[in-house]
């Protein structure tokens, strides 16, 4: 009886040494640098994990603001032209392309328009931009960059067949090279980080569209 006493107690002391040796996992950490994108046109930069904090953005500007707007009625000018090509148009492909352009920029206004609202600004009607936006009843939108004038309009509404091809493909080309210097204008003088992806995003798509246009022509 002593003996097997003597013997229960080396276990229980064993197994109190194991627990007691027996430490809690190290909880794992983090040890690598937190990257934090910088504002537009400036490089991002790495800090320690410690220090990461809540991102505080800039509020919009005036150059976001008028981007926005006047990209709507850019946008809805493009689709005005686009929409002449399933009857005026001959090549299949300038067709393709205006389906395209209208199909792409419908959404992208209505996007710009669902910014202008989280920011309470004023939107743009797409079907009456001249009212819309804070831009004025009938206002002259001739000075933005690569935006078609009356007598331009009105030529390629009288137009058709192949004389339709050519004038579309030269004013869209125009067109989109004017969308690049508002974007380019935007990218220096906005602050919205949201406005500058979108931004981008537009350029990417237009520049694709001028290179196809450009193409054409040259056919």
């Amino acid at each position: 009886m002593a003996r097997l006493l003597a013997t229960v107690g080396v276990v229980v002391a064993a197994g109190g040494l194991v627990a007691c040796t027996q430490e809690e996992p190290n909880t794992p950490t983090n040890s690598a640098p937190v990257i934090v994108p910088g504002r537009p046109g400036e490089e991002a930069s790495t800090i320690a994990p410690g220090e990461a904090t809540p991102l505080e953005q800039d509020p919009p500007n005036e150059a976001d603001v008028t981007f926005v707007q006047d990209m709507i009625v850019h946008h809805a000018q493009a689709v005005e032209m686009a929409e002449l090509a399933p009857t005026r148009a001959s090549a299949k492909d300038v067709k393709g392309l205006a389906d395209r352009i209208a199909d792409s920029q419908r959404p992208e206004m209505d996007m710009l328009n669902r910014w202008l609202e989280q920011h309470d600004k004023p939107t743009v009607n797409p079907e009456a931009p001249d009212h819309g936006g804070g831009h004025g009843g009938h206002a002259d939108h001739t000075s933005m960059p690569g935006f078609a004038g009356p007598e331009q309009m009105a030529a390629l509404q009288a137009a058709s067949g192949a004389r339709f091809d050519t004038l579309f493909l030269q004013m869209m080309t125009t067109h989109h090279e004017g969308a690049l210097t508002m974007i380019d204008e935007v990218r220096s003088g906005g602050l919205d980080v949201r406005v500058q992806e979108i931004a981008d995003d537009i350029a990417v798509t237009q520049i694709d569209e001028i290179h196809r246009m450009r193409g054409m022509l040259g056919a």
